[in-house]
């Protein structure tokens, strides 16, 4: 299967070019973060009873919601909260089984964690951003 990854600060409309990406068909899953910002891309770039797993709010607490999308699509919207601990190690072990890697934007050293949080600000990352440090000889990026 080939994967893609499309940027949403480049691609204001990705909700549509993910659905070309399938064909017309539309995405089976997706892990919404944004919230009001962005759930109407969600929603356009589900398949017919698609799923969005709703895990963040970073855009805001509140804004319009599209519900006649959600209706004709028959798009399943599920609010996601923090699990377990045990629910955790089940979430690394199935990660690590199926080699399954998060884009990484940049890494900083403990000391320049500062400029971590510059950048994040500025909003001009694109995946994780990493802050390395070491305790008891042992290498961590968080």
């Amino acid at each position: 299967m080939r994967r893609r990854v499309i940027n949403y600060r480049e691609d204001p409309s990705w909700g549509g070019t993910a659905r070309l990406l399938t064909g017309g068909r539309g995405v089976d899953h997706v892990v919404e973060i944004g919230g009001p910002g962005t759930l109407a891309q969600s929603i356009s770039a589900c398949r017919l009873g698609g799923h969005i797993a709703l895990i963040g709010v970073l855009t805001g607490f509140a804004g319009e919601v599209p519900t006649a999308a959600i209706m004709v699509g028959n798009v399943h919207i599920s609010g996601i909260t923090v699990g377990s601990r045990e629910l955790q190690l089940a979430m690394i072990r199935a990660i690590e089984a199926n080699g399954i890697r998060p884009v990484i934007d940049s890494s900083y050293p403990l000391e320049g964690m500062a400029d971590a949080f510059w950048h994040h600000e500025s909003g001009r990352h694109f995946g994780k951003i990493c802050v390395e440090w070491y305790a008891s000889g042992e290498f961590f990026r968080t």
